[in-house]
């Protein structure tokens, strides 16, 4: 089962990494065979929510935003079924929908803690929603400040925090929110059977991404930035973005999970139909 970290201990971790030059990587599974493969692999951080039970199978992840799981449930189901026991050496982090009126969020983060996660992150988020959706649920405290309050709650209890983020005003209220981990969260991962077929070039989403965490910089130094999503599908794009923004390293899903898979499995097939018999 995965070994519990404290706050302290994995910021600790990143800051040493990044003292050295060294880049991040975060990695949201959906399965514990991905979660396995990640965590040998010695990458910083493993993610769980209920997007990346869609996305492996064959769902796009965009519906993890959608009412059609109950995404704090499906969490606790993953982690302690599927991901927790397959983890040996990696920090997991529980995604966590921070609104959730049918829930006490402080008795739910101490099953979080209990199960083994080490922190969690905002997801699904309200950040992700706009228009006259996001006016009505910031209107009855639904909001992104109740999302926040949430995740300051993890971070009192010793856990570790993350927040995508979409803008430079929620970057500022991250910040200020004391928040360890902010995300620029370019959309959805572009590419493969269910992702994107458009998204911004890759020299926006690194100019979008510098604006977003370099406002959260601006309140917080410490601040852990990390990009993900849209046009940042690959180890170069991930390369490129950090070189022309303030991110110091990548959080992958699709572009670590669920496009490699399909790559991989499309091609043996390919493979073994083209065996021709005798």
């Amino acid at each position: 089962m995965a070994e519990i970290y404290t706050r302290d201990e994995v910021l600790g971790r990143y800051y040493e990494k990044i003292s050295k030059k060294q880049s991040l990587l975060f990695c949201g599974v959906g399965t514990g065979l991905i979660a396995r493969i990640c965590d040998s692999s010695g990458v910083d951080l493993i993610g769980i929510y209920n997007s990346g039970r869609l996305r492996m199978n064959g769902i796009a992840a965009i519906a993890g935003n959608l009412p059609v799981t109950d995404a704090n449930g499906v969490v606790l189901e993953m982690g302690e079924k599927d991901i927790l026991p397959q983890v040996k050496n990696t920090p997991v982090i529980a995604g966590i929908f921070g609104v959730d009126p049918t829930r006490d969020m402080r008795r739910f983060l101490h099953k979080l803690r209990e199960l083994g996660f080490s922190g969690v992150q905002g997801f699904p988020t309200v950040g992700k929603i706009g228009g006259q959706l996001r006016a009505e649920l910031e209107q009855v405290g639904l909001g992104f400040k109740k999302e926040l309050s949430t995740l300051q709650m993890a971070r009192d209890m010793g856990m570790i925090t993350m927040s995508y983020c979409y803008n430079v005003e929620e970057a500022k209220m991250i910040a200020d929110a004391g928040i360890d981990i902010i995300v620029s969260h370019m959309g959805l991962t572009k590419g493969g059977d269910v992702g994107t077929t458009e998204q911004s070039p890759l020299d926006v989403a690194a100019e979008k991404s510098d604006r977003i965490l370099r406002a959260a910089k601006d309140i917080n130094p410490r601040i852990i930035t990390m990009c993900h999503g849209g046009s940042i599908t690959s180890p170069e794009d991930a390369a490129y973005v950090m070189d022309h923004s303030a991110a110091v390293g990548f959080v992958g899903a699709s572009s670590i999970e669920r496009i490699p898979t399909e790559i991989a499995i499309k091609q043996v097939c390919k493979d073994y139909l083209s065996i021709k018999l005798k």
